[in-house]
């Protein structure tokens, strides 16, 4: 689905980037799988219709936006996803709290 201008993939996404696996108000991120360069809404969906070689961000590439606000289309570098205390800096919007259980399926989170 092309959402603010980025292709997202994944199991039944709708216009903010929420899936069938996470539909609440507050799950409106999409997250550019490093393996892929692709947006998916998480990952469950990249197992399902990813690329089938999942691979984390390096803590070096940090600074690459690879997080996409699904209320506004704006992009945040994983250092200000990561630091952005559950909201979009942009639009102000409320994100899940409860994805950093799941970052490290998305970032290196040890050296």
């Amino acid at each position: 689905m092309l959402i603010h201008g980025h292709l997202v993939k994944g199991n039944d996404v709708d216009k903010e980037t929420r899936c069938a696996h996470y539909h609440s108000v507050i799950d409106r991120i999409a997250i550019k799988f490093y393996c892929c360069n692709t947006y998916f809404p998480c990952y469950s969906c990249h197992e399902e219709v990813g690329c089938n070689s999942p691979k984390v961000w390096p803590r070096d590439q940090f600074n690459k936006k690879a997080i996409l606000c699904g209320a506004c289309g704006h992009e945040l570098t994983i250092d200000e996803y990561l630091s952005c205390n559950s909201s979009c800096p942009s639009c102000h919007s409320a994100f899940n709290p409860g994805c950093s259980l799941h970052k490290h399926l998305y970032f290196q989170t040890q050296m």
